[in-house]
């Protein structure tokens, strides 16, 4: 891979990161908001929050969880980029199409073996 192109991935990688960084503040934000609105006094509400709000709790504790799996996957992506070996499979060592990359810049395995593991 030339050293254009991965100037280019490092770049979607940062930028990729500094987004959900900013997501994660965000969502982390949210579900601490929401467990002091749940242990407050609403007796007006007809349904108590803390009922109301437990399944938005759990997803959003879901997002913040994938948001800062993703955010270690780029994080490996950008330690691949400085060691030399981004781009290429972990499972095969072929190189991963550019279009794959181009999708999802932090993945690790081509299509073929990213299937394996999951089977």
């Amino acid at each position: 891979m030339s050293t254009a192109e991965l100037a280019s991935y490092r770049g979607k990688l940062l930028a990729l990161r500094d987004r959900l960084t900013g997501d994660v503040s965000s969502l982390a934000a949210e579900v601490l908001n929401s467990e002091d609105e749940a242990s407050g006094n609403l007796s007006h509400v007809p349904i108590h929050m803390a009922d109301l709000g437990t399944y938005e709790r759990e997803f959003t504790l879901g997002l913040l969880e994938n948001q800062e799996q993703a955010l270690e996957e780029i994080a490996a992506a950008l330690r691949r980029i400085e060691q030399g070996t981004f781009g290429d499979c972990e499972g095969c060592r072929k190189a991963i199409p550019k279009n794959r990359l181009h999708a999802l810049p932090y993945v690790r395995y081509c299509v073929d073996c990213a299937r394996r593991l999951q089977a």
